[in-house]
């Protein structure tokens, strides 16, 4: 097993006064030289929006972009039609693929929202862009792993383009797991700690810290106080698009 460490002060950081960012991998002003992926993981943005503020109409294309709301309400529309309202305990998808315009706002003008932005490089081009959001069970998460994404439009969870599952935990204090991978010769994980403390794959991890897993069949999972994790299994090799 091996693992890389990206501890929460060590990610890059943009205030741009209605928007704090910051940023485990090389996105616009912020270039690491060793931190432009986790395998085809390629952006994994913790924002907080001011309230009435966002993201004013932008394109995307060939990605696969998964919103995940932890406080108050984002609003989102897109030139498909979509207009949604995504708040804490809901998943957001949108495969960009041919191309997709859309805007995200802060639905509140008294107080802020707080969401994980998380960019996944497909493995086709070209998809017609979708749109998926589901509002989860947290009786699924609480102290064992909930299954929130998956490559099977049949199963738990929103689907992408990608061989990549997505997990939350909800764990009390003391609770111990152990997750398997999905596919342990293709894939890595990585690991991000939304609150709390944890022992994962043997390091230790507190607030937005997040750990790169490869090599590995297993690992083990403790938490050292009541806690929030989300592991992103993906693909480690690059599609060739």
């Amino acid at each position: 097993m091996k693992t890389v460490l990206h501890t929460s002060d060590s990610r890059g950081n943009a205030n741009h006064g209605w928007l704090q960012s910051h940023h485990t991998f090389s996105f616009a002003g912020y270039q690491h030289p060793e931190r432009h992926h986790f395998g085809v993981l390629r952006v994994l943005n913790d924002d907080t929006v001011a309230g009435g503020m966002g993201f004013g109409t932008h394109p995307h294309r060939d990605m696969e972009i998964v919103s995940i709301p932890l406080e108050g309400d984002l609003k989102h529309l897109d030139n498909t039609g979509t207009e949604a309202l995504i708040k804490n305990g809901d998943v957001q998808v949108m495969s960009t693929g041919s191309g997709i315009e859309h805007s995200e706002y802060n639905a509140n003008k008294d107080k802020t929202v707080k969401f994980l932005q998380i960019w996944i490089i497909p493995k086709v081009k070209g998809v017609t862009p979708r749109y998926q959001q589901i509002t989860l069970d947290p009786t699924q998460s609480a102290n064992k792993l909930q299954q929130i994404l998956s490559p099977n439009p049949n199963d738990q969870g929103v689907w992408i383009h990608q061989d990549a599952w997505f997990h939350l935990g909800s764990l009390e204090k003391g609770t111990e797991l152990k997750y398997r991978l999905k596919d342990p010769k293709n894939n890595g994980v990585y690991a991000f700690v939304i609150q709390g403390s944890l022992e994962v794959a043997g390091t230790l991890l507190s607030h937005r810290d997040g750990l790169g897993i490869t090599e590995a069949n297993e690992f083990d999972i403790k938490a050292f106080e009541d806690s929030e994790i989300l592991l992103m299994e993906v693909p480690l090799g690059l599609p060739r698009l």
